[in-house]
Protein backbone atom coordinates (compact mmCIF):
# COMPACT_ATOMS: atom_id res chain seq x y z
CA UNK A 1 0.00 0.00 0.00
CA UNK A 2 1.19 3.07 -1.02
CA UNK A 3 0.83 6.55 1.69
CA UNK A 4 -1.36 9.21 -0.30
CA UNK A 5 1.24 11.84 1.12
CA UNK A 6 3.91 10.42 -1.38
CA UNK A 7 2.59 10.78 -4.39
CA UNK A 8 3.77 12.61 -7.19
CA UNK A 9 0.33 14.52 -8.20
CA UNK A 10 0.36 16.08 -4.68
CA UNK A 11 -1.66 19.24 -5.09
CA UNK A 12 0.49 22.50 -3.76
CA UNK A 13 -0.08 23.85 -0.40
CA UNK A 14 -1.69 27.27 -0.29
CA UNK A 15 0.72 29.18 1.90
CA UNK A 16 0.10 32.61 3.62
CA UNK A 17 3.70 34.59 3.58
CA UNK A 18 4.80 34.88 7.47
CA UNK A 19 5.59 38.25 7.30
CA UNK A 20 2.87 39.80 4.64
CA UNK A 21 -0.05 37.12 4.57
CA UNK A 22 0.26 37.36 0.39
CA UNK A 23 -1.30 33.80 -0.42
CA UNK A 24 0.87 31.15 -2.27
CA UNK A 25 1.39 27.79 -3.70
CA UNK A 26 4.00 26.18 -2.16
CA UNK A 27 4.87 22.22 -4.35
CA UNK A 28 6.91 20.29 -2.45
CA UNK A 29 7.89 18.17 -5.20
CA UNK A 30 10.63 20.64 -6.10
CA UNK A 31 8.98 22.57 -8.75
CA UNK A 32 8.28 25.47 -6.26
CA UNK A 33 8.72 28.50 -7.65
CA UNK A 34 11.68 29.41 -4.73
CA UNK A 35 13.46 26.64 -6.23
CA UNK A 36 14.37 29.22 -9.40
CA UNK A 37 15.30 32.14 -7.40
CA UNK A 38 18.92 32.89 -7.02
CA UNK A 39 18.42 34.08 -2.99
CA UNK A 40 19.07 30.75 -1.42
CA UNK A 41 18.32 31.54 2.49
CA UNK A 42 18.45 28.96 5.86
CA UNK A 43 14.91 27.10 6.52
CA UNK A 44 12.66 29.33 8.30
CA UNK A 45 13.23 30.32 11.81
CA UNK A 46 10.87 28.51 14.65
CA UNK A 47 6.79 29.65 14.36
CA UNK A 48 8.06 31.14 10.57
CA UNK A 49 6.53 29.52 7.46
CA UNK A 50 7.71 30.16 4.14
CA UNK A 51 7.92 33.47 2.34
CA UNK A 52 5.97 34.62 -0.34
CA UNK A 53 8.38 35.65 -3.38
CA UNK A 54 8.81 39.47 -2.39
CA UNK A 55 9.63 38.62 1.40
CA UNK A 56 12.02 36.21 0.30
CA UNK A 57 13.78 38.79 -1.80
CA UNK A 58 13.64 41.10 0.70
CA UNK A 59 14.99 39.14 3.69
CA UNK A 60 18.01 38.06 1.45
CA UNK A 61 18.96 41.28 0.71
CA UNK A 62 18.65 42.30 4.82
CA UNK A 63 21.08 39.08 4.67
CA UNK A 64 23.81 40.73 2.74
CA UNK A 65 23.91 44.32 4.30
Amino acid sequence: MTNPKDSSSQEPRRLACSRCGTEFACDLSGTCWCAEETAKLPMPVKGEDCLCRACLRKAAEEAVS
